[in-house]
């Protein structure tokens, strides 16, 4: 009898000593939970072994009608600490972030950004400033300092080791900021007009010099009419564009209309490729982290503009 209730307390204390307590989990890493796969890619680049990420939003869906489901929540109660983009990305989960940054680490990473560089989001439809900053390299910069200063704040001993990694990650960055620049350069001057679903690219546009339209605003909880499809097939025959691009977390069956609606006109307009604007591509692949998406949608606006 005495070996068995020993037996019985080992199997009590170990699970007990497998649960988790305090500020870790099982193996001694940060909970981390971000809202979007780009921010949940960089928590990893520069948390490395010392966190554990988990993302929201996966490949395919839109942040801005994105609702939080009670899994969803159990996540964000669950991590230490909790990254968004901010600027009203989230749209209605914004309110969820604000309440529960009164009692554990959460950061906007987007909001590091100075206003002065920030886009109006208000003449298209949107909320105040453009959430879109992911497309400028430099502004993503920003967001992976304000990652690496939270997960210092959150993780103090291993200050020395999220430094290095924000460092390795940023002049990664910075070195894909000069490839774009040089890729979009590339295309002829006349031919830089990028035209998808909705007006995510500003950022994108203002920085690497190329002219930016989408049919739907800011946000894709903009509707968009008749009017839009017209004013934005008839841009495209005036103007010769030969190619527009859908987005993997968009619809595509407005851009197929405005495609149709030009030949109607005599002009043949393709689709270039699909883009990846408010979300990556699939866990595992190339176009599934930051830096493999903006690679990919350059090299696809490239290939379609030239």
């Amino acid at each position: 009898m005495m070996t068995l209730a020993c037996v019985v307390l080992i199997i009590v204390l170990t699970a007990c000593s497998g649960t988790t307590g305090g500020g870790e989990n099982d193996a001694g890493k940060v909970r981390v939970t971000a809202t979007t796969g780009m921010i949940a890619d960089v928590a990893r680049e520069v948390g490395g072994a010392y966190v554990e990420v988990t993302g929201l939003m996966g490949p395919g869906v839109d942040p801005h009608l994105y609702k939080a489901s009670q899994g969803d929540i159990r996540k964000l109660e669950q991590a230490e600490v909790i990254f968004y983009n901010g600027l009203h990305l989230e749209g209605k989960m914004t309110s969820i972030l604000e309440k529960m940054s009164k009692s554990k680490l959460v950061t906007a990473v987007a909001e590091r950004i100075p206003t002065e560089e920030l886009h109006s989001g208000q003449a298209t439809g949107g909320t105040e400033y453009d959430p879109h900053v992911w497309f400028n390299v430099k502004h993503w910069m920003r967001a992976a300092e304000a990652v690496r200063d939270t997960l210092i704040e959150a993780d103090p001993d291993h200050k020395e080791q999220y430094t290095a990694q924000a460092e390795r990650y940023l002049e990664q960055l910075d070195a894909l900021d000069t490839e774009v620049r040089e890729k979009i350069g590339q295309i002829p001057e006349a031919s830089r007009v990028l035209v998808t679903a909705h007006d995510a690219f500003g950022y994108f546009g203002q920085a690497y010099g190329i002219k930016v339209m989408g049919l739907q605003g800011i946000s894709t909880a903009a509707e968009y009419g008749a009017k839009d499809v017209s004013e934005l097939r008839d841009f495209l025959v005036e103007n010769q564009i030969k190619a527009v691009f859908i987005e993997s977390s968009v619809p595509a069956k407005a851009m197929e209309a405005i495609i149709a609606g030009a030949a109607e006109k005599g002009h043949t307009v393709s689709i270039g490729g699909e883009l990846f604007s408010d979300a990556m591509g699939p866990e595992g692949t190339e176009e599934g982290t930051y830096i493999g998406m903006v690679r990919h949608n350059v090299e696809t606006i490239a290939a379609a503009l030239k």
